[in-house]
Formats: C-alpha cells, sequence, structure tokens
C-alpha cells in the first residue's frame, strides 16, 4: 500500500483527499460514513452568521424582558434564557462533540459569514466541543455597489484576527477568487494569522425563470472544470508560503487529486463527487490516486506535490500573459478551422 500520509494545517491525515463542507456531513452517521470512505478529514457542513445572531438576539430579549427581577425570587429563572436545545448553535455543537468522538480522522467545524457577528465567541465554544480545527467561509457579497475593495478586504482580516485571538486550534479561512489582486489578498489573510487557505468558495449566482418571471436561487453541483481556477492560484502561492493550501471544487476524480497536487495543495477537498456516487467512492478516488503513483514512479506524496507550481525567480504577470495568449492561438488553430 501506498504511504498517502500528508500535514494539513498542521495535523496529521491519513490521505489528501478532504469530504468538504455540505450535506453529507449534517449529522453524525454521515459524517462516520464519510470517514469511513478514507478521507484524511471531514468538514461539518457550515453554520450561518445569521443563525447564531439569531439565537444571540433572542437570549438578549429575554434577558431584558426579566431585568427587573428581584433578587429575592431566588426560585426564579427564565427558561428561554437558558440557550434552546433547538437552536442550530446548540445543534452543531452537539454534531461537534458527538462526530468528533465517532470518527478517528480530524473533524473540522465550518463557519460561512460575512462579518464579525458571534464569531469569535463560537468558535471558542467549537473548539471546546472538540473540533480539530476551524474553517471560516467568508462569504462577502457586497449588494451596496458603492463599497470598495479595500473596505471588503480589511472586514477579511478583521474576522481572522479575531477568531484567531480566541482559539488555539487552526484556523483555514475560505475565499473568493474575486478580488483586485486574489494573490496579495491571499498572502494578507495568511500574514494576518491563517494557517491555511481553502480556495475557493463558490459564488451562488441566481437564474431567473423567464415563465414565472421570477429570481431562483439554486445550487449546482460543481464540475472538473471547476478545479482549473483554484489550481491556478494554488500553483502561484505555493513557493511564496509555507502555510497549508486546500483546494476545493471541481474534484471529480484520482486525476483531479493528483492535478491538485501537482499545482501545489496540501489537500483536495470534494463534496460534489460524494454527493454523485456515494460516501464510498472516495476510496476509489483514492485508489486511483495510488495507481497513477505507482505508474510514474512516486514514492510519496511530498515527490509529487508542487511539481508544476510556480517558481519564485518567475515573472507571475509575464506567465499568466504567455499562458492567455497561447491559449487564444490554440482555440483559432482549433476552432478557427471549423468555420
Amino acid at each position: 500500500m501506498m504511504d498517502l500520509s500528508t500535514k494539513y494545517l498542521g495535523l496529521d491525515l491519513v490521505s489528501p483527499l478532504v469530504a468538504s463542507a455540505g450535506p453529507l456531513s449534517q449529522t453524525v452517521d454521515g459524517v462516520r460514513s464519510l470517514a469511513a470512505g478514507g478521507v484524511g478529514a471531514v468538514v461539518l457542513y457550515s453554520l450561518f452568521e445569521e443563525q447564531l445572531k439569531t439565537q444571540v438576539t433572542r437570549e438578549i430579549e429575554m434577558i431584558e424582558a426579566h431585568e427587573e427581577t428581584y433578587s429575592e425570587a431566588t426560585s426564579y429563572f427564565p427558561d428561554a434564557a437558558i440557550p434552546s436545545e433547538k437552536s442550530m448553535a446548540h445543534a452543531y455543537l452537539t454534531l461537534v462533540e458527538e462526530s468528533a468522538k465517532a470518527i478517528d480522522v480530524p473533524l473540522i467545524a465550518s463557519l460561512n459569514g460575512s462579518g464579525l457577528g458571534g464569531w469569535t465567541e463560537f468558535s471558542r465554544q467549537l473548539q471546546d466541543a472538540g473540533a480539530s480545527a476551524l474553517e471560516l467561509n467568508i462569504y462577502a457579497v457586497p449588494g451596496d455597489v458603492h463599497v470598495d475593495g479595500p473596505t471588503i478586504e480589511k472586514k477579511h482580516l478583521e474576522i481572522v484576527q479575531a477568531v484567531k485571538e480566541n482559539v488555539s486550534i487552526p484556523v483555514a479561512v475560505k475565499l473568493s477568487p474575486y478580488f483586485s489582486s486574489t494573490g496579495h489578498m491571499a498572502l494578507d489573510v495568511l500574514e494576518a494569522g491563517a494557517d491555511g487557505l481553502v480556495l475557493f468558495n463558490r459564488w451562488l449566482q441566481p437564474d431567473i425563470d423567464v415563465e414565472t418571471v421570477e429570481v431562483r436561487p439554486g445550487v449546482e453541483l460543481s464540475s472538473p472544470a471547476d478545479g482549473k481556477l483554484p489550481r491556478t492560484w494554488i500553483a502561484a502561492l505555493r513557493n511564496h508560503t509555507t502555510k497549508s493550501l486546500a483546494l476545493t471544487s471541481g474534484v471529480e476524480t484520482a486525476d483531479d487529486i493528483v492535478k491538485g497536487l501537482l499545482a501545489g495543495a496540501d489537500v483536495v477537498m470534494t463534496t460534489s463527487a460524494l454527493v454523485r456516487h456515494g460516501t464510498d467512492y472516495s476510496a476509489i478516488m483514492l485508489g486511483g490516486l495510488e495507481e497513477w503513483l505507482e505508474r510514474k514512479g512516486f514514492e510519496s506524496l511530498d515527490k509529487v506535490r508542487g511539481m508544476l507550481a510556480v517558481p519564485t525567480n518567475t515573472d507571475g504577470a509575464a506567465l499568466q500573459r504567455a499562458g492567455y495568449v497561447s491559449a487564444l492561438e490554440r482555440a483559432k488553430q482549433t476552432y478557427g478551422s471549423l468555420a
């Protein structure tokens, strides 16, 4: 058996394939099934900032409603002031605690939001519940077209710094690719304290139903073509940081794992492939990775990782431009002949 072990966020993983946040990790049984397939770690589904805010607001309202209660009423305590067992936050903490005990690979909790919200306090609770690491999915879509780029970037850095001050476990940040200078922003996030990056989160763009004349939100599973963008940026970043880089989106086959490793990813993440084919499909993907390593004569992942990353002495802008021009020339030759 080929040794597929690796490190991610300072954690020891049995393989470089990680089950990313998604619908399959909403229950303990689901988490256990994902781990049994051979993945190196499991990322829980994301708890949203809005869900935390709802609970905090409810608790503040209950406390304020009873703030005139006299201390002599020692037998009285407002039940609503106690975090409800039905709240999303309580349920998520329970899932973290039970899932961490149910599997023998790292469990990573995931928080999704766009502002500080209740992240800082809750991140510490997730750590106490048994999470091996945190993944912050900072999904900030500025609805106000007058908000400038530096404001959005500053918000990202503030979130990272605030969470890191409250926890001792590793923190990864799941970024968007849509910054004016994606590479610079990625390095800034790492400089702010993040232990690693997950590239990239996916913008869930709505569509228009022409029959009902409505805007409809929707979620589509990723395809292998979606892996090109994160591979490009991981290859560009790999030799500029020693911190962890995870590739997510577009990981459907063993070849996609190999491509991510060659670009420089420490791990590759997938959900769509496991939704399509079942949680045991991860074993098939890892089997394909082993077969490729043996066929190519590589003894370990370290021999492969970053082979095709951009060297530090390369003019990155010139390389990107050259690739762009080359691609268009190839397109002219390929599709122009069809005219």
